[in-house]
């Protein structure tokens, strides 16, 4: 499976999807406080951590006994840069720097 593949299926699923957005809202996070603000118990989050790190969108960083996690936001970018190729559509971002350079 190509790692576009492997990111789509890691975000399917909406607890992954919400914990990464967590991250991403933050800059880092702690394993011990994503335990504290969701529902899960610790070796569930530990099991979305890795599959997130394992698809390359977040890394960890140790401090001690705690694991800091952050996005990583190259591989974010080229999914959507991906994704948008494969959908043949549009980047909002394309969209919006071709509109201020009509505008100029």
């Amino acid at each position: 499976m190509d790692d576009f593949l492997r990111i789509a299926k890691a975000l399917a699923d909406a607890r992954r999807l919400a914990i990464l957005e967590r991250i991403a809202a933050r800059g880092h996070a702690a394993c011990q406080h994503l335990c504290e603000e969701f529902p899960v118990t610790q070796p569930t989050m530990s099991h979305h951590l890795r599959l997130l790190a394992d698809v390359g969108l977040i890394e960890m960083r140790r401090d001690g006994q705690y694991a800091h996690y952050r996005l990583r936001t190259d591989v974010v970018e080229a999914y959507v840069s991906t994704l948008e190729m494969r959908l043949r559509v549009r980047s909002v971002r394309d969209t919006a720097a071709k509109k201020g350079a009509v505008r100029k």
